[in-house]
């Protein structure tokens, strides 16, 4: 199947705030888990997102850069085959989570 990446105009944001060599390793990231964005238990790449710090996150996504300390959370939008990127962040204290519900909600996502 073949899956569209689609920003959220802050999501996009948080990606041109990256110094470049960050950048790179996230987009790189975002290409390897587009060819398969469905969560892990249906055998895609993509790491399941439930209660993180008081934030529920059930049914999103996140693709971890662990020697990078970034975080990239994401909604499969399956009717349209599309990859929705919510936020791109560091990891410190939980906060790229707090800023992914800030958004969903702000969007009715």
């Amino acid at each position: 199947m073949n899956w569209t990446v689609k920003y959220l105009d802050e999501a996009w944001e948080d990606l041109d705030s990256l110094d470049r060599s960050p950048k790179k390793l996230v987009l790189k990231a975002i290409e390897k888990v587009k060819a398969n964005p469905l969560p892990t238990t249906e055998g895609g790449l993509g790491k399941p997102l439930g209660n993180k710090g008081g934030n529920d996150l059930t049914g999103f996504l996140k693709i971890k850069l662990r020697s990078e300390g970034i975080r990239v959370v994401y909604k499969v939008v399956r009717q349209e085959d599309k990859m929705l990127v919510i936020v791109i962040g560091a990891r410190a204290d939980e906060e790229v989570y707090d800023i992914a519900r800030q958004r969903i909600i702000k969007y009715n996502l």
